[in-house]
């Protein structure tokens, strides 16, 4: 299998250490690009910093276009594009098809907001002495932006760096995650295809500890980092003059209330929790890790977690008919392995599930966990939910803020003052009212609090994030 080239200021180009892709289910390879060379590095990163302003200035149409360009052809290989994802990240297909389907949508955002983004006036003869005066406020990108990327959605978390980082006309770095480089290259052909100048972007495949130069790069005034808490923070503390935006992953907590109580209600609920629980084999950042059902309820929505969970089909990815496949690797599922073992040593009950085999780990549910164990207070990124009673909505409310992390939670209720008590009380980025916390809409801002992180993604939101307001006032105006 040939080396796949990389991308450095919109040319191809090839280093001198080869990297092997190897599929997560049986180890088979899925392709090989190089590491990026310091020398590539260099250029790329030179290449940023010279075209920032002439990016800045480009005509909104020609970055809109672009952006639909890719948005596009996205669309015509999204089955290539989706075997690809399953063959470097070990997602099933059907998760791979639905991720290719949200890039889409986060590179058509971007062209439609590259066409929004004007400005506004603001009159300011409000005050006497401002008579005759109006300005013209406008964002500015703040630079050319560092974007490090994840493996757990190796296409729509480099979209959401790549679009809004282009449609603001700020030039991007982009790191992908060293065990899914492979789409991030893809996405470098459909962005070469474009007229955007070069240096405008660049897709540099490196090993993590590599990317230490690039944060410390005072060219790339901006980092956008997805990815672990400790290295998140890690990079905040390295650049503390740099804008740094972190999305670092989360707890995601359910809540079943009282109200939601008939068998219809917690079928729905017991459904939706099993589905993304375990979708992507529990491997995102708003996968549903626990779960709090009133007392009242809870026997019954168990029961029906378990079947529902016990439903899924667990296997090969590449099979159709698989809902959960393996972790990134064998290290991540006996890292899993390891949390759950240690919670059935305190106490904890596996109702079902708990085995691991190579880099799979079955679908689990867990009951009766002290709130101190690492399935319960940290992230899993695994296939594994832990449910339990409660017995007042104010007692569950505290047990979803009793985290480090404040991403986003779910609420099922019918209950409107429930609803709205859940968005100002919840300590977390969104609450997701009737549904689970694994909902987002790839245009809507989202984030965490607490250590998820600082800063929005959402198309808009992060364009936001990577500008900064310039203001031009203008003298003598008949308002």
């Amino acid at each position: 299998m040939n080396p796949q080239p990389y991308w450095v200021a919109g040319r191809t180009a090839t280093g001198d250490d080869v990297v092997e892709v190897r599929h997560p289910y049986d180890d088979g390879l899925a392709g090989a690009t190089w590491d990026a060379t310091p020398a590539h590095v260099e250029e790329a990163v030179a290449a940023a910093h010279a075209v920032r302003h002439e990016l800045a200035a480009t005509p909104a149409h020609v970055r809109a276009a672009a952006l639909d360009h890719v948005s596009r052809r996205l669309h015509e290989r999204r089955e290539e594009v989706a075997a690809l994802i399953t063959a470097e990240n070990g997602k099933p297909l059907r998760w791979a098809r639905l991720e290719v389907a949200r890039a889409v949508s986060t590179f058509r955002w971007g062209a439609e907001e590259a066409r929004r983004w004007s400005g506004e006036l603001q009159r300011l003869d409000t005050d006497p002495a401002a008579t005759g005066r109006m300005a013209l406020v406008r964002r500015a990108p703040r630079g050319p932006v560092l974007g490090i990327a994840p493996f757990n959605f190796p296409l729509n978390l480099v979209a959401h760096k790549v679009s809004p980082a282009l449609a603001a006309g700020a030039p991007i770095v982009v790191k992908p995650a060293p065990a899914t480089p492979l789409t991030a290259l893809l996405l470098g052909e459909l962005l070469a295809e474009t007229d955007l100048p070069a240096g405008a972007w660049s897709v540099l495949p490196m090993p993590n500890e590599a990317a230490a130069a690039l944060v410390q790069d005072p060219r790339l005034p901006v980092v956008s980092f997805t990815g672990s808490v400790p290295v998140g923070w890690g990079i905040k503390e390295a650049a503390p003059r740099k804008h740094v935006t972190l999305e670092l992953g989360g707890n995601a907590a359910v809540v079943v209330a009282p109200d939601w109580s008939s068998a219809e209600d917690l079928a729905v609920a017991a459904r939706r929790t099993a589905t993304f629980a375990m979708y992507q084999a529990g491997q995102s950042c708003i996968a549903v890790q626990r779960v709090l059902v009133h007392r009242s309820s809870y026997d019954a929505f168990l029961e029906r977690l378990v079947a529902e969970v016990e439903a899924l089909g667990t296997g090969d990815p590449r099979d159709e008919a698989t809902d959960v496949g393996p972790l990134v690797d064998e290290r991540a599922a006996r890292r899993v392995e390891e949390w759950v073992a240690e919670a059935v040593s305190r106490g904890t009950t596996v109702v079902t599930g708990g085995t691991r085999e190579g880099a799979s780990f079955a679908p689990t549910v867990l009951t009766g966990a002290p709130d101190d164990v690492k399935v319960a207070c940290e992230e899993v990124f695994g296939p594994v939910v832990v449910v339990g009673p409660y017995d007042d909505v104010d007692e569950a409310f505290a047990r979803v803020n009793a985290s480090d992390f404040g991403l986003q939670a779910g609420v099922f209720t019918h209950d409107l003052q429930t609803a709205f008590r859940a968005g100002r009380v919840l300590e977390v980025g969104g609450v997701v009212v009737g549904d689970v916390p694994s909902f987002r809409a790839d245009q809507m801002p989202y984030g965490g609090v607490k250590d998820s992180g600082v800063g929005r993604e959402g198309v808009r939101a992060a364009m936001l994030d990577l500008t900064e307001e310039r203001v031009l006032v203008l003298t003598g105006i008949d308002v």
